[in-house]
């Protein structure tokens, strides 16, 4: 998510909505807002995203209330909105610490839930991973702890230029349908959506004087923010092809030099060929030759799924800009006189792995903070 388009006029809908108390919030007539518990105020979240969403989900069934400010809202098709354009299959990232790996682990718990429920957009599948290389110590191996039916394959099982395989059963997202229903949540659960474009985390503190919690989800936004100014985000473009086909129920990963996905997407019956990550373009347009490039690599990893040459009209192409941080997601919490802020940005092609983990480990930072407001 980037906060930087053209800004919402003051006057508007939009705008009146973002500068209510929280008495109008609550429903109430005017009251002295000292006089308002803390679980209460609302939890005003920057960015609408998938960890902004996310947050906001578990916030809301926690019983606090929540606010979610943003320029890019769930159902928008903006290509910086990266949560409505994200390959987002669980797969475990390898060179991540063990409260990392815990992240991503709470994440395919709560998503194996909400496999349940087709319209959540989520669906089991079955996994294929090959590695040109024997895995390092710290490498994904570590994701068997997590998903179902994990084996090392045989080598009779995958190509002979592979130095081994895994076969496991892991999750999918499909974006054009989580972030609509997830927003549908938020909204079934009681939570607001402001489209609203802020410079600062400061114009946020002013538009929710009484609220003491303020969580910076805003991704790309935060390289901006003139009260963050993270020089370590950066947007880096994807682009993936779109195959539609009915064999879309299993996906492959190849590890290494020529790193290549097919992700499934059962509901939408197609899959996601890819990837590619770009720093020095932030192009709309799609480039031809990536697009060739990435179906021929998928064709070599999954020819019996992805022809050489598919129809034309078997293909749509896929663009969008992902909130990257060197060096790392940020997630911290920070005292600001009265105010608890904190920040969950910088996941690039990750969030959705991390999602609902973020979400979690937010939760409880906000039950800190309440707990310090009420045990005093």
């Amino acid at each position: 998510m980037i906060m930087q388009s053209t800004p919402v006029q003051l006057g508007t809908k939009d705008d009146r909505k973002a500068q209510l108390s929280i008495p109008a919030i609550m429903g109430e007539s005017a009251v002295d807002a000292s006089l308002i518990p803390f679980a209460q105020r609302p939890v005003i979240i920057l960015g609408a995203g998938i960890i902004g969403c996310a947050t906001a989900r578990q916030l809301l069934q926690q019983g606090f209330s929540v606010v979610l400010v943003a320029e890019f809202l769930p159902g928008d098709q903006d290509i910086y909105y990266a949560s409505a354009w994200a390959g987002a299959a669980w797969h475990a990232a390898g060179g991540i610490t063990p409260d990392q790996r815990y992240l991503q682990a709470v994440t395919h718990r709560v998503l194996l839930q909400m496999a349940q429920d087709p319209e959540s957009g989520v669906s089991v599948v079955d996994a294929r991973e090959y590695l040109e290389q024997p895995p390092a110590p710290d490498s994904a191996i570590w994701g068997r702890t997590v998903v179902s039916k994990f084996r090392e394959m045989d080598q009779t099982e995958y190509p002979s230029d592979f130095h081994c395989a895994w076969a496991y059963r892991t999750l999918v997202t499909d974006p054009t349908r989580h972030m609509p229903w997830l927003g549908r949540q938020i909204r079934a659960l009681g939570g607001q959506f402001v489209r609203h474009r802020v410079q600062s985390l400061q114009q946020l503190y002013e538009m929710y004087p009484e609220s003491r919690v303020f969580i910076n989800a805003s991704g790309l936004g935060s390289k901006t923010l003139t009260d963050v100014l993270d020089d370590r985000c950066f947007p880096e473009r994807g682009q993936n092809v779109f195959l539609r086909t009915d064999q879309c129920h299993t996906m492959y990963f190849r590890n290494g030099q020529e790193y290549t996905y097919v992700i499934p997407r059962p509901q939408s019956k197609g899959v996601i060929l890819g990837g590619v990550k770009q720093e020095d373009s932030l192009s709309p347009e799609v480039d031809l030759a990536i697009a060739r490039d990435e179906i021929a690599r998928a064709h070599r990893l999954a020819p019996h799924i992805v022809p050489a040459q598919p129809a034309e009209d078997a293909v749509r192409h896929i663009i969008g800009i992902r909130p990257s941080r060197r060096g790392g997601f940020r997630l911290d919490a920070t005292q600001a006189a009265t105010r608890t802020v904190l920040s969950a940005y910088g996941f690039g092609g990750g969030g959705y792995a991390f999602s609902y983990g973020i979400a979690d480990a937010l939760v409880k930072m906000v039950e800190q903070a309440e707990r310090a407001h009420v045990i005093v």
